[in-house]
């Protein structure tokens, strides 16, 4: 898919700078992309292939990758010269048109996770070219490419609903929940474009569990930890459905992570992240006295409890359900070990 074109303005409707036309112009675009130029660039600058080299040899201009180079001055250290952001957009521009930041790289840009991991600079091209890798640049390829690519933000990227995805298959069911539920968080999709996107992936390797846990998220669930306790112990185990993010005590901002209202039963989940630091544990104490005070109980369950102990769990918050008016009773889940007992 081709992205580059030639204008007078300097950017285009999509902030990705436009081919110079001049060698001024091509100092406006340097700037834009922190200081990085590429040789395609330099040419429609009509810059010659001499001038370039000269640059490089005496050491005006540095090497990044065989087709693209920094401008900056190189005498001195200026911030953001060796930033990720400056890496993965000089690993971008390295794969010529049509390259877009994917996977880990795209998820960094969204805001889906908070570092990476080391393994190099993603990339998505079109399935049909044959380039390369450049030095620490990871390529996949797609003959999707045209439609997985939200070319209105530049640097150009995956879609928030395909990054989702790319990043969920290639790691473990929390993994991919984390991100899911990180996009949720921030609002960057909605239930319906996730599933739409799934519909186009028919071999994703969390397909099954993705179609699942969809319509809990839709329900309210806003974290890995929900979205398990939903589907393994309440779901599994045919335990009442309960209601998300339920406000307990009227006119009161603090919501609950799982509430029964037929029983005032509140089951908070205290997972990995969240729930640290002295703070956050008084603020759960006040907001639990203050469902006390309106007659409901609050019991706590860990990432442990949900995950390892999820059979007992759901014996456990049955009984107390149970205990509190519920007539039926917890059934055992697909597991072959499963005995749903209270303690």
């Amino acid at each position: 898919m081709g992205r580059v074109q030639y204008a007078d303005d300097l950017v285009s409707q999509s902030g990705a700078p436009m081919l110079p036309r001049t060698e001024q112009a091509l100092a406006a675009v340097a700037g834009q992309q922190r200081g990085l130029v590429t040789r395609v660039q330099c040419r429609a600058a009509l810059l010659t292939p001499k001038a370039i080299e000269s640059r490089l040899r005496v050491g005006r201009w540095l090497p990044v990758h065989r087709n693209v180079h920094n401008t900056f001055d190189c005498s001195q250290t200026l911030p953001g010269r060796d930033d990720g952001w400056t890496t993965a957009l000089a690993g971008q521009l390295a794969c010529g048109d049509g390259a877009a930041w994917s996977h880990r790289t795209a998820a960094l840009a969204w805001g889906l996770v908070r570092a990476g991991t080391g393994a190099g600079v993603d990339i998505l091209i079109p399935h049909s070219r044959r380039i390369a890798s450049p030095f620490g640049v990871v390529l996949h390829r797609s003959d999707h490419e045209a439609v997985r690519v939200d070319d209105w933000l530049w640097p150009w990227r995956t879609t928030v609903v395909d990054t989702v995805l790319d990043v969920g298959a290639l790691t473990d069911e929390d993994g991919q929940l984390a991100v899911l539920a990180s996009a949720f968080q921030r609002r960057l999709v909605t239930e319906a474009q996730v599933r739409a996107g799934l519909d186009r992936r028919h071999a994703h390797p969390w397909r099954e569990l993705l179609s699942t846990v969809l319509a809990v998220t839709a329900d309210g669930a806003e974290s890995p930890l929900e979205v398990r306790y939903a589907r393994d112990v309440e779901g599994a185990h045919r335990l009442p459905v309960g209601t998300r993010q339920h406000a307990t005590t009227p006119g009161r901002r603090a919501h609950h992570d799982v509430a029964y209202p037929a029983y005032r039963l509140v089951v908070e989940l205290d997972g990995r992240l969240g729930h640290d630091g002295w703070a956050a544990r008084v603020a759960d104490g006040v907001r639990d006295r203050g469902s006390a005070a309106s007659g409901w109980l609050t019991t706590r369950a860990y990432w442990g409890d949900v995950t390892v102990r999820r059979c007992a769990l759901a014996g456990e918050i049955g009984a107390i359900l149970s205990s509190r008016g519920w007539a039926g009773a917890p059934q055992p889940c697909r597991r072959p070990s499963c005995v749903p007992r209270a303690a």
